[in-house]
Protein backbone atom coordinates (compact mmCIF):
# COMPACT_ATOMS: atom_id res chain seq x y z
CA UNK A 1 0.00 0.00 0.00
CA UNK A 2 1.06 3.23 -0.88
CA UNK A 3 1.57 5.91 1.53
CA UNK A 4 0.04 9.30 1.30
CA UNK A 5 3.39 11.35 1.19
CA UNK A 6 5.00 8.75 -1.74
CA UNK A 7 1.87 9.10 -3.57
CA UNK A 8 2.40 13.01 -3.42
CA UNK A 9 5.83 12.83 -4.44
CA UNK A 10 5.19 10.26 -7.28
CA UNK A 11 3.14 12.66 -8.82
CA UNK A 12 5.23 15.30 -7.86
CA UNK A 13 8.10 13.90 -9.76
CA UNK A 14 6.00 13.35 -12.34
CA UNK A 15 4.89 16.81 -12.77
CA UNK A 16 8.70 18.15 -12.16
CA UNK A 17 9.42 15.96 -15.28
CA UNK A 18 7.00 16.53 -17.70
CA UNK A 19 7.45 20.23 -17.06
CA UNK A 20 11.73 20.28 -17.52
CA UNK A 21 11.23 18.07 -20.48
CA UNK A 22 8.83 21.05 -21.99
CA UNK A 23 10.70 23.84 -21.31
CA UNK A 24 13.81 21.87 -22.43
CA UNK A 25 12.10 21.18 -25.60
CA UNK A 26 11.02 24.71 -25.79
CA UNK A 27 15.06 25.75 -25.80
CA UNK A 28 15.56 24.22 -28.83
CA UNK A 29 12.69 24.28 -30.97
CA UNK A 30 9.86 26.32 -32.37
CA UNK A 31 6.47 26.45 -30.05
CA UNK A 32 4.03 26.15 -32.56
CA UNK A 33 5.91 27.08 -36.11
CA UNK A 34 6.59 24.29 -38.33
CA UNK A 35 10.54 25.09 -39.82
CA UNK A 36 11.89 23.46 -42.65
CA UNK A 37 15.08 24.26 -44.02
CA UNK A 38 17.51 22.83 -47.04
CA UNK A 39 21.13 22.79 -46.42
CA UNK A 40 23.58 22.16 -49.29
CA UNK A 41 27.14 22.06 -49.26
CA UNK A 42 29.43 21.77 -52.12
CA UNK A 43 33.75 21.22 -51.57
CA UNK A 44 35.16 18.49 -54.09
CA UNK A 45 34.63 20.06 -57.79
CA UNK A 46 35.77 16.97 -60.23
CA UNK A 47 36.51 20.47 -62.94
CA UNK A 48 37.74 22.75 -60.95
CA UNK A 49 39.96 22.87 -57.22
CA UNK A 50 38.36 21.81 -53.90
CA UNK A 51 37.12 24.40 -51.83
CA UNK A 52 38.38 23.75 -47.96
CA UNK A 53 35.21 24.64 -46.04
CA UNK A 54 31.33 24.54 -47.71
CA UNK A 55 30.44 20.78 -46.62
CA UNK A 56 31.84 21.60 -42.82
CA UNK A 57 30.00 25.06 -43.57
CA UNK A 58 26.79 23.36 -44.24
CA UNK A 59 27.07 20.28 -41.78
CA UNK A 60 27.53 22.90 -38.93
CA UNK A 61 24.96 24.93 -40.70
CA UNK A 62 22.55 21.74 -40.53
CA UNK A 63 23.36 21.16 -36.98
CA UNK A 64 22.55 24.22 -35.61
CA UNK A 65 18.99 24.68 -37.77
CA UNK A 66 18.30 21.49 -35.91
CA UNK A 67 18.89 22.73 -32.36
CA UNK A 68 16.40 25.74 -33.81
CA UNK A 69 13.80 23.61 -34.30
CA UNK A 70 14.18 22.84 -38.10
CA UNK A 71 13.70 19.71 -39.88
CA UNK A 72 16.54 19.67 -42.34
CA UNK A 73 17.10 18.29 -45.70
CA UNK A 74 20.27 18.14 -46.37
CA UNK A 75 22.69 17.07 -49.23
CA UNK A 76 27.01 17.53 -49.63
CA UNK A 77 29.32 17.00 -52.33
CA UNK A 78 26.06 16.52 -54.69
CA UNK A 79 26.04 15.76 -58.79
CA UNK A 80 23.52 17.43 -60.48
CA UNK A 81 21.15 14.97 -60.33
CA UNK A 82 21.37 14.54 -56.40
CA UNK A 83 20.97 17.88 -56.29
CA UNK A 84 17.41 18.36 -58.09
CA UNK A 85 16.26 14.49 -55.85
CA UNK A 86 16.94 16.64 -53.15
CA UNK A 87 15.60 20.17 -54.07
CA UNK A 88 12.54 17.97 -54.95
CA UNK A 89 12.69 16.12 -51.50
CA UNK A 90 13.17 19.59 -50.15
CA UNK A 91 10.27 21.07 -51.79
CA UNK A 92 7.38 18.38 -50.95
CA UNK A 93 8.31 18.92 -46.99
CA UNK A 94 8.33 22.66 -46.91
CA UNK A 95 4.93 22.86 -48.47
CA UNK A 96 2.57 24.72 -45.76
CA UNK A 97 5.83 25.72 -43.62
CA UNK A 98 5.36 28.73 -41.52
CA UNK A 99 9.22 29.22 -41.57
CA UNK A 100 11.59 27.94 -44.97
CA UNK A 101 15.12 28.72 -45.06
CA UNK A 102 18.14 27.62 -47.63
CA UNK A 103 21.36 27.50 -46.65
CA UNK A 104 23.67 26.76 -49.54
CA UNK A 105 28.16 27.01 -49.23
CA UNK A 106 30.19 26.15 -52.60
CA UNK A 107 30.65 27.50 -56.04
CA UNK A 108 28.31 30.12 -57.99
CA UNK A 109 28.02 32.33 -60.59
CA UNK A 110 25.98 34.83 -62.05
CA UNK A 111 25.01 34.72 -65.79
CA UNK A 112 23.56 37.97 -67.16
CA UNK A 113 22.15 38.57 -63.85
CA UNK A 114 20.80 35.22 -62.91
CA UNK A 115 22.36 33.34 -60.32
CA UNK A 116 23.22 29.89 -60.59
CA UNK A 117 24.59 27.05 -57.80
CA UNK A 118 27.19 24.57 -59.25
CA UNK A 119 26.94 20.52 -58.16
CA UNK A 120 30.27 19.18 -58.07
CA UNK A 121 29.87 17.74 -61.68
CA UNK A 122 29.69 20.70 -63.46
CA UNK A 123 31.95 21.60 -65.98
CA UNK A 124 30.55 24.52 -68.03
CA UNK A 125 32.06 24.00 -71.40
CA UNK A 126 29.81 25.50 -73.83
CA UNK A 127 26.24 27.56 -73.58
CA UNK A 128 24.44 24.55 -72.65
CA UNK A 129 25.73 23.73 -69.44
CA UNK A 130 24.19 25.96 -67.75
CA UNK A 131 20.82 24.20 -68.39
CA UNK A 132 22.17 20.67 -67.96
CA UNK A 133 25.27 21.32 -65.21
CA UNK A 134 24.10 23.75 -62.89
CA UNK A 135 21.20 24.79 -60.68
CA UNK A 136 19.32 28.47 -60.42
CA UNK A 137 18.34 29.95 -57.28
CA UNK A 138 14.96 30.97 -58.43
CA UNK A 139 14.50 27.36 -59.24
CA UNK A 140 15.06 26.64 -55.69
CA UNK A 141 13.28 29.81 -54.15
CA UNK A 142 10.35 29.17 -56.32
CA UNK A 143 10.47 25.55 -54.36
CA UNK A 144 10.57 27.35 -50.76
CA UNK A 145 7.65 30.16 -52.02
CA UNK A 146 4.94 27.39 -51.98
CA UNK A 147 2.11 28.35 -49.46
CA UNK A 148 5.18 29.23 -46.79
CA UNK A 149 4.88 32.07 -44.12
CA UNK A 150 8.68 33.46 -44.28
CA UNK A 151 11.31 32.47 -46.30
CA UNK A 152 15.06 33.01 -45.21
CA UNK A 153 17.80 32.10 -48.38
CA UNK A 154 22.12 32.43 -46.79
CA UNK A 155 24.10 32.51 -50.00
CA UNK A 156 27.41 31.51 -49.20
CA UNK A 157 28.20 31.11 -52.67
CA UNK A 158 30.37 34.05 -54.11
CA UNK A 159 33.85 32.59 -54.19
CA UNK A 160 36.41 32.92 -56.58
CA UNK A 161 35.08 30.40 -59.45
CA UNK A 162 37.77 29.64 -62.05
CA UNK A 163 34.49 28.02 -64.24
CA UNK A 164 32.84 30.70 -64.66
CA UNK A 165 35.74 32.06 -66.69
CA UNK A 166 35.74 29.14 -68.67
CA UNK A 167 32.32 29.56 -69.83
CA UNK A 168 32.97 33.13 -70.57
CA UNK A 169 36.07 32.26 -72.86
CA UNK A 170 35.53 28.96 -73.96
CA UNK A 171 31.40 29.07 -74.44
CA UNK A 172 31.57 32.59 -75.23
CA UNK A 173 28.79 33.22 -72.99
CA UNK A 174 28.59 36.78 -71.68
CA UNK A 175 28.34 37.98 -68.42
CA UNK A 176 28.95 35.47 -66.57
CA UNK A 177 31.27 35.70 -63.86
CA UNK A 178 31.75 34.93 -59.84
CA UNK A 179 30.00 36.63 -57.28
CA UNK A 180 26.14 36.58 -57.53
CA UNK A 181 23.97 39.30 -58.58
CA UNK A 182 21.22 41.03 -56.51
CA UNK A 183 18.24 39.29 -55.95
CA UNK A 184 15.28 41.22 -55.92
CA UNK A 185 12.05 40.53 -53.99
CA UNK A 186 8.92 40.16 -55.81
CA UNK A 187 5.61 41.48 -54.85
CA UNK A 188 4.21 39.20 -52.70
CA UNK A 189 7.44 38.15 -50.97
CA UNK A 190 6.85 40.35 -48.00
CA UNK A 191 8.31 37.46 -45.88
CA UNK A 192 11.37 36.98 -47.10
CA UNK A 193 14.97 37.63 -46.28
CA UNK A 194 18.16 36.55 -49.20
CA UNK A 195 21.16 37.02 -47.66
CA UNK A 196 24.87 36.99 -49.29
CA UNK A 197 28.16 36.46 -47.76
CA UNK A 198 29.15 39.13 -49.97
CA UNK A 199 28.13 41.99 -51.55
CA UNK A 200 26.74 42.11 -54.81
CA UNK A 201 28.89 41.07 -58.00
CA UNK A 202 31.66 40.57 -55.29
CA UNK A 203 33.62 37.77 -53.48
CA UNK A 204 33.91 36.10 -50.45
CA UNK A 205 36.94 34.14 -48.60
CA UNK A 206 36.46 30.34 -48.21
CA UNK A 207 38.41 31.17 -44.98
CA UNK A 208 41.63 29.56 -43.57
CA UNK A 209 39.76 28.82 -40.36
CA UNK A 210 37.37 25.81 -40.06
CA UNK A 211 34.26 27.93 -41.08
CA UNK A 212 34.36 30.51 -44.14
CA UNK A 213 33.96 34.29 -42.33
CA UNK A 214 30.10 34.49 -43.52
CA UNK A 215 29.09 31.29 -41.67
CA UNK A 216 31.39 31.20 -38.82
CA UNK A 217 29.61 34.39 -37.82
CA UNK A 218 26.23 32.73 -39.07
CA UNK A 219 26.59 30.25 -36.79
CA UNK A 220 27.01 32.05 -34.10
CA UNK A 221 24.31 35.00 -34.33
CA UNK A 222 21.42 32.75 -36.25
CA UNK A 223 20.44 31.21 -32.92
CA UNK A 224 20.97 33.91 -30.20
CA UNK A 225 17.92 34.38 -28.03
CA UNK A 226 15.57 36.75 -28.42
CA UNK A 227 17.24 38.52 -31.33
CA UNK A 228 15.36 39.01 -34.68
CA UNK A 229 16.87 37.38 -37.94
CA UNK A 230 17.59 41.36 -38.83
CA UNK A 231 19.52 42.13 -35.59
CA UNK A 232 21.21 38.95 -36.61
CA UNK A 233 22.17 39.75 -39.98
CA UNK A 234 23.64 43.04 -38.66
CA UNK A 235 25.96 41.34 -36.19
CA UNK A 236 27.35 38.68 -38.87
CA UNK A 237 27.72 41.80 -41.39
CA UNK A 238 29.77 43.22 -38.68
CA UNK A 239 31.51 39.77 -37.93
CA UNK A 240 32.23 39.20 -41.05
CA UNK A 241 33.75 42.90 -42.35
CA UNK A 242 36.17 43.00 -38.84
CA UNK A 243 37.10 38.96 -39.88
CA UNK A 244 38.23 39.89 -43.31
CA UNK A 245 40.01 43.46 -42.54
CA UNK A 246 37.02 45.29 -44.47
CA UNK A 247 37.65 43.24 -47.54
CA UNK A 248 33.96 41.21 -47.56
CA UNK A 249 30.79 42.97 -46.79
CA UNK A 250 27.85 40.54 -46.73
CA UNK A 251 24.54 42.44 -48.02
CA UNK A 252 21.13 41.57 -47.33
CA UNK A 253 17.47 42.05 -49.25
CA UNK A 254 14.69 42.26 -46.95
CA UNK A 255 11.04 42.38 -47.14
CA UNK A 256 9.46 41.14 -43.61
CA UNK A 257 6.63 42.54 -42.32
CA UNK A 258 6.75 40.66 -38.99
CA UNK A 259 9.81 40.32 -36.28
CA UNK A 260 11.15 36.88 -36.94
CA UNK A 261 13.02 35.37 -34.22
CA UNK A 262 14.19 32.13 -34.29
CA UNK A 263 15.00 31.49 -30.69
CA UNK A 264 12.55 32.67 -28.35
CA UNK A 265 12.82 32.65 -24.36
CA UNK A 266 10.65 33.84 -22.07
CA UNK A 267 12.63 35.94 -19.46
CA UNK A 268 10.30 35.98 -16.53
CA UNK A 269 10.45 32.17 -16.21
CA UNK A 270 12.53 31.22 -13.03
CA UNK A 271 15.90 30.11 -13.54
CA UNK A 272 14.90 27.11 -11.40
CA UNK A 273 12.04 24.93 -11.89
CA UNK A 274 10.99 22.11 -9.82
CA UNK A 275 11.53 20.66 -6.21
CA UNK A 276 15.15 20.33 -4.59
CA UNK A 277 13.95 16.84 -3.17
CA UNK A 278 12.48 15.47 -5.71
CA UNK A 279 15.84 13.38 -8.04
CA UNK A 280 16.72 12.52 -4.40
CA UNK A 281 13.71 10.98 -3.38
CA UNK A 282 12.81 9.63 -7.07
CA UNK A 283 14.99 6.29 -7.53
CA UNK A 284 13.59 4.57 -4.07
CA UNK A 285 9.82 5.83 -5.29
CA UNK A 286 10.12 3.52 -8.24
CA UNK A 287 11.59 0.38 -6.50
CA UNK A 288 9.08 0.38 -3.17
CA UNK A 289 5.77 1.25 -5.36
CA UNK A 290 5.34 -1.93 -7.18
CA UNK A 291 1.81 -0.76 -7.93
CA UNK A 292 3.19 2.44 -9.60
CA UNK A 293 0.28 5.33 -11.40
CA UNK A 294 0.08 4.66 -14.80
CA UNK A 295 2.40 6.69 -16.61
CA UNK A 296 4.99 7.13 -13.70
CA UNK A 297 7.66 5.09 -16.27
CA UNK A 298 6.72 7.59 -19.03
CA UNK A 299 7.86 10.24 -16.34
CA UNK A 300 10.68 8.75 -15.23
CA UNK A 301 11.85 8.02 -19.08
CA UNK A 302 11.54 11.81 -19.85
CA UNK A 303 14.05 12.74 -16.44
CA UNK A 304 15.83 10.05 -17.15
CA UNK A 305 16.56 11.76 -20.92
CA UNK A 306 16.82 15.13 -19.86
CA UNK A 307 19.91 13.74 -17.59
CA UNK A 308 21.82 11.90 -20.70
CA UNK A 309 22.09 15.71 -22.06
CA UNK A 310 23.98 16.92 -18.87
CA UNK A 311 27.45 17.23 -20.19
CA UNK A 312 30.46 15.30 -18.25
CA UNK A 313 33.31 17.03 -16.83
CA UNK A 314 36.98 15.64 -17.87
CA UNK A 315 38.33 14.66 -14.45
CA UNK A 316 36.08 13.27 -11.12
CA UNK A 317 38.69 15.17 -9.04
CA UNK A 318 36.69 17.06 -6.18
CA UNK A 319 36.24 20.63 -7.46
CA UNK A 320 37.57 23.40 -5.35
CA UNK A 321 36.67 27.18 -5.43
CA UNK A 322 40.10 28.22 -6.31
CA UNK A 323 41.66 24.83 -7.61
CA UNK A 324 41.99 24.34 -11.87
CA UNK A 325 38.97 22.44 -13.10
CA UNK A 326 39.29 19.86 -15.83
CA UNK A 327 36.28 21.08 -17.28
CA UNK A 328 36.16 19.32 -20.91
CA UNK A 329 35.77 22.78 -22.55
CA UNK A 330 38.79 23.60 -24.29
CA UNK A 331 38.05 27.38 -23.74
CA UNK A 332 38.07 27.07 -19.59
CA UNK A 333 39.78 24.00 -18.77
CA UNK A 334 42.55 24.65 -16.52
CA UNK A 335 40.88 27.21 -14.70
CA UNK A 336 39.57 28.05 -11.62
CA UNK A 337 35.81 28.66 -10.79
CA UNK A 338 37.27 32.10 -9.05
CA UNK A 339 39.00 32.78 -11.71
CA UNK A 340 36.33 32.14 -13.82
CA UNK A 341 33.92 34.44 -12.31
CA UNK A 342 36.31 37.42 -12.82
CA UNK A 343 36.58 37.01 -16.37
CA UNK A 344 34.28 37.95 -19.68
CA UNK A 345 30.98 36.53 -20.48
CA UNK A 346 31.19 34.40 -23.81
CA UNK A 347 27.79 35.65 -24.86
CA UNK A 348 24.74 37.37 -23.20
CA UNK A 349 25.00 36.71 -19.10
CA UNK A 350 21.37 37.54 -19.46
CA UNK A 351 19.06 36.42 -21.98
CA UNK A 352 18.07 38.70 -24.88
CA UNK A 353 20.66 41.67 -23.23
CA UNK A 354 21.97 43.78 -25.61
CA UNK A 355 25.51 43.06 -26.71
CA UNK A 356 26.52 47.18 -25.16
CA UNK A 357 25.17 46.16 -21.99
CA UNK A 358 28.12 43.08 -21.29
CA UNK A 359 30.81 42.58 -23.78
CA UNK A 360 33.71 43.10 -22.48
CA UNK A 361 32.69 43.33 -19.06
CA UNK A 362 33.40 41.00 -16.40
CA UNK A 363 30.70 38.41 -14.77
CA UNK A 364 31.75 38.96 -10.89
CA UNK A 365 30.72 42.69 -12.09
CA UNK A 366 27.65 41.81 -13.62
CA UNK A 367 26.60 39.67 -11.27
CA UNK A 368 27.89 40.41 -8.12
CA UNK A 369 28.83 37.17 -7.85
CA UNK A 370 31.27 36.30 -4.64
CA UNK A 371 31.95 32.69 -3.29
CA UNK A 372 28.58 32.76 -1.19
CA UNK A 373 25.97 33.78 -3.45
CA UNK A 374 27.59 31.35 -6.14
CA UNK A 375 27.23 28.73 -3.85
CA UNK A 376 23.60 28.65 -3.23
CA UNK A 377 23.30 29.33 -6.51
CA UNK A 378 25.41 25.75 -6.69
CA UNK A 379 23.29 23.96 -4.23
CA UNK A 380 20.78 24.40 -6.82
CA UNK A 381 22.40 22.63 -9.05
CA UNK A 382 23.35 19.96 -6.90
CA UNK A 383 19.85 19.64 -5.86
CA UNK A 384 17.74 19.72 -8.81
CA UNK A 385 20.54 18.16 -11.27
CA UNK A 386 18.43 18.76 -14.46
CA UNK A 387 18.28 22.26 -13.93
CA UNK A 388 22.07 23.13 -15.07
CA UNK A 389 19.53 22.57 -18.70
CA UNK A 390 17.29 25.74 -18.04
CA UNK A 391 19.12 28.13 -20.08
CA UNK A 392 22.53 28.71 -21.74
CA UNK A 393 25.06 30.11 -19.44
CA UNK A 394 28.15 32.85 -20.40
CA UNK A 395 30.60 30.41 -19.31
CA UNK A 396 28.76 27.33 -20.53
CA UNK A 397 26.53 24.48 -18.72
CA UNK A 398 30.01 22.53 -17.73
CA UNK A 399 30.38 25.26 -15.94
CA UNK A 400 26.97 24.85 -14.23
CA UNK A 401 27.64 21.64 -13.53
CA UNK A 402 31.39 22.08 -11.96
CA UNK A 403 29.43 23.82 -9.97
CA UNK A 404 26.62 21.24 -8.56
CA UNK A 405 30.09 19.22 -7.37
CA UNK A 406 31.64 21.94 -5.81
CA UNK A 407 28.14 22.44 -3.70
CA UNK A 408 28.51 18.76 -3.01
CA UNK A 409 31.39 18.58 -1.63
CA UNK A 410 30.50 21.77 0.73
CA UNK A 411 31.71 24.54 -1.31
CA UNK A 412 35.01 24.43 -0.21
Amino acid sequence: MVSGPSARCGRLLRAVGLALLTMFLALTAASAERRVALVLGNSQYQHAAPLTNPVRDAEAMADRLKNLGFEVVSGFDLTKQQTQSTVAQFAKQVRGADVALFFYAGHGLQVSGKNYLLPVDAALEDETSLDFEAVSVDFVLRQMSRETSIRLVFLDACRDNPLAEVLARTAGVKGAASGLAEIPIENGGAGTLVAFAASPNQLAYDGSGEHSPFTAALIQHIGESNISITEAMNRVTSDVFKATAGKQRPWLNVSLTTEVVLHKVDLNAPLIVGEASAPQTEAGSDTRNTGAEPGQSDDQLALNLLRQKIPKLASDEPILFDHPVKFGDPAIDGKSIAQLIKGKPLFSPVEGLDKSAWEGKHCDGCHEWNEARLCEQAKNFAANDVSVLRLQHPLGTRFKVALARWAQGGCK
